[in-house]
């Protein structure tokens, strides 16, 4: 295994086409995120496709500041919380459910059976100009890829394909890997969408191909992602890749910044937080590292 192979999000463009897209294959990082929590296989295989999704649309954000987050959530559902986000080429997630309930529905539950009725939230930070960009879409569809290709065709009329894949074997640890191909407005691939077009004529072309794509490919750590973008569209004019992304495991959980929000509740609202021992407990729900802070380490005026 190489570094070219694995933790990475390659992006690329089919300028004849109006296309631009993204690989994303995810190993070690992985491995790291869901190592914070004993997840069931199940939870893992979801929380792995968010991770990847985060990671093919985050890496689409030009501000290097910039944040994607990816959130799922229903009422009533066995997952009640799905979340990943994406910052500067570091991912982190976590997913909360109900393991009574999970164990109840089997091992290979659908979407539908992890969540119910429930929806997907994609917010897109902006770190230069500060603004937020939000789109909320049901959890149709039978996996994270499918609800991802709604997002897009609801929120932004964007033909788009995301496949993803996962697999975990005994021994080798959580491989999960992804596609994201989207159709542009003519003119030069990545301007800004000012307009889109209701006929795509190169799309069904774009589809076809990447509809060979087996998800054993995506997943192998021996066949780099720029193998994988060659054989899908070697006979294209041009395939030309944009930029490689390195990723890594990334929980912005900070002692100091911590100690600064605590220290905003009034001083009789820390002590009803705090144990028998005066401190105050605070645990990362992402990484699952508890931060103690003692009561008398807050200055009072």
């Amino acid at each position: 295994m190489t570094s070219s192979n694995v933790d990475q999000a390659l992006g690329f463009t089919i300028p004849s086409r109006h296309v631009r897209g993204r690989f994303v294959r995810l190993g070690p990082v992985l491995d790291q995120v869901l190592s914070a929590h004993a997840y069931p296989p199940a939870i893992e295989r979801v929380l792995a496709s968010s991770l990847v999704l985060g990671a093919l649309l985050g890496s689409l954000l030009k501000d290097a500041g910039g944040q994607l987050t990816l959130q799922a959530q229903t009422e009533n559902g066995v997952v009640s919380l799905l979340v990943a986000d994406y910052k500067g080429g570091e991912l982190r997630g976590y997913a909360k459910f109900d393991a009574e309930r999970l164990a109840e529905i089997g091992s290979d539950p659908t979407l539908f059976g992890l969540f119910g009725k429930g929806y997907l939230a994609i917010t897109f930070d902006q770190a230069a100009t500060g603004e937020r960009y939000q789109g909320i879409v049901p959890l149709d569809g039978s996996s994270l890829a499918e609800a991802a290709e709604h997002y897009f065709f609801q929120s932004e009329q964007i033909p788009s394909i995301v496949q993803i894949a996962t697999r975990h074997e005994p021994g080798e640890g959580c491989v999960a890997a992804g596609l994201l191909l989207q159709h542009l407005p003519e003119g030069e691939v990545g301007r800004e969408r000012l307009h889109v077009r209701h006929d795509h004529p190169e799309w069904e072309h774009v589809q076809a191909l990447a509809g060979t794509l087996r998800d054993e490919e995506l997943t192998d750590l021996d066949l780099p992602l720029t193998d994988i973008a060659w054989r899908l569209f070697h006979e294209e004019e041009e395939v030309r890749v944009t930029e490689t992304t390195a990723l890594a495991k990334g929980c912005r959980c900070d002692l100091a910044h911590i100690r600064d929000v605590i220290g905003r509740f009034p001083a009789d609202e820390r002590v009803a937080m705090a144990d028998e021992k005066g401190i105050i407990g605070v645990d990362c729900a992402f990484c699952s590292r508890l931060f103690p802070l003692a009561l008398d380490s807050f200055v009072t005026h």
